[in-house]
């Protein structure tokens, strides 16, 4: 059943201080397909049209575009738009949902289960290292016995409670340890540092990219452009599987949420990433919009 459609346009535009003589760039801009989302239209048009382009599937089985510009140019543009049907992603009850030691117990014993994946979530990556400082944060949040669910919603509004919503007080270099100085930061950061205290109590966690639904101050009008990517953190219990929490809301994920890839950290999943050679600097202007119907 659908419970929302949505029509996505995400762009981006390089400008260089001097001519690129080549460029290569690697894409996340196509929203994966899963049970409870379908892709009903989606392109992804590059000006200047690319030498090379090749769309595959990376290692965590997110849709990824490769191009490459061996012709001088001044300036890159990427737009993206398509459109996406959601549903009901599955949620588990809290009462059928083990303590969460035997979540951590179980991928212990049998790390293979569910392709390997659940166990690949709990290995430290570069933008999420271990971290003692993350580990002592989430501890409160993980008394002996308690069920696995509540442990990690726990946990999310913990981080909501405690950190300040704040757009530019970090970077996606800030480390998990500086944001808990800090205590403020972006999506990135509190999906970073949710990571690092789950991973650090041995329960599997992903990372995910995606687009969320805002709505506009009342009276004003839905601005085009003016939306955002956004992130957010995806947990998994044996039985269960995936159950995806935000912590810079407070919230599950529901109709309003529109995924795009998942990986260990904020590197994998990277929008728009790539190496050019000449350019001499560049300014990166960022528009995206997420309109409902």
């Amino acid at each position: 059943m659908t419970l929302a459609r949505y029509t996505v346009e995400h762009g981006t535009r390089y400008a260089y201080r001097a001519p690129v003589a080549q460029s290569w760039q690697l894409a996340h801009l196509t929203p994966r397909a899963l049970p409870w989302q379908t892709l009903v239209a989606h392109e992804l048009q590059i000006e200047p049209a690319p030498d090379e382009r090749r769309d595959e599937y990376d290692s965590f089985g997110n849709p990824v575009t490769h191009f490459s510009l061996h012709a001088a140019h001044r300036s890159l543009r990427v737009r993206m738009r398509c459109v996406v049907e959601i549903g009901a992603r599955p949620a588990p009850e809290g009462s059928a949902v083990p303590a969460w030691e035997t979540v951590r117990d179980a991928l212990r014993a049998d790390p293979a289960q569910d392709g390997l994946m659940p166990a690949r979530m709990c290995e430290p990556t570069r933008l999420v290292p271990l971290s003692e400082a993350a580990s002592v944060y989430a501890a409160p949040s993980f008394e002996r016995g308690r069920g696995w669910l509540d442990a990690v919603t726990d946990l999310m509004r913990r981080i909501h409670a405690d950190f300040e919503f704040e757009p530019g007080a970090t970077t996606v270099s800030t480390s998990v340890n500086e944001v808990l100085q800090q205590r403020r930061g972006v999506c990135q950061d509190y999906a970073h540092l949710m990571l690092a205290g789950l991973r650090g109590h041995g329960l599997p966690a992903r990372y995910v990219s995606g687009y969320v639904l805002t709505d506009p101050p009342p009276g004003q009008p839905r601005l085009l452009g003016a939306d955002a990517s956004h992130a957010w953190v995806a947990a998994y219990a044996p039985g269960h599987g995936w159950v995806e929490f935000d912590p810079t809301n407070d919230r599950l994920a529901d109709a309003r949420y529109i995924t795009l890839a998942w990986g260990g950290d904020y590197a994998d999943v990277v929008p728009l990433r790539g190496v050019i050679l000449g350019g001499r600097g560049q300014q990166m202007d960022v528009a995206v919009s997420v309109i409902p119907g």
